[in-house]
């Protein structure tokens, strides 16, 4: 059985409008993708430099400083109220608790030194002090040519 064939080339102009529209909408697309909301708090932690930082062991509690507020299960939180999460936090386990303080450059020692009472106050000993890591400079970026 044979089809009757309909397809013919196309010998005429190409109209441009759809092309420039469909360019101009991946243009404002990628503009605004930029700029979409991004969740979380924003932090400006230290880097580590030189340093080698190992992980800490065993079960971790994480608390994150800003100049303007503390959290803890990503929920702001008052320093009194923090004690009590902290205290009911390490009840939990029975193993030693690391506090990971994820402290933004910002933050006065005065605002760092309490919270590490605090956490000393609710039986945390081991505390750690959350670096950006260090940044590898790759073999040929150091290599000169001849």
């Amino acid at each position: 059985m044979k089809f009757p064939r309909n397809a013919r080339i196309f010998r005429g102009q190409l109209d441009a409008a759809p092309f420039v529209s469909v360019f101009f909408l991946l243009v404002i697309f990628a503009m605004l993708g930029k700029r979409l909301y991004e969740p979380g708090i924003p932090i400006k932690l230290p880097g580590a430099g030189n340093l080698v930082l190992a992980g800490p062991e065993g079960p971790t509690i994480s608390v994150a400083v800003t100049t303007n507020a503390i959290y803890f299960d990503d929920k702001a939180i008052s320093e009194n109220d923090l004690s009590n999460q902290l205290s009911a936090a390490k009840q939990k386990y029975s193993e030693p608790v690391t506090l990971i303080l994820e402290v933004d450059k910002d933050v006065t020692w005065e605002k760092w030194a309490r919270l590490w009472l605090l956490a000393q106050q609710a039986g945390i000993t081991n505390l750690s002090h959350a670096t950006l890591p260090r940044v590898f400079e790759s073999p040929s970026a150091t290599r000169t040519l001849p």
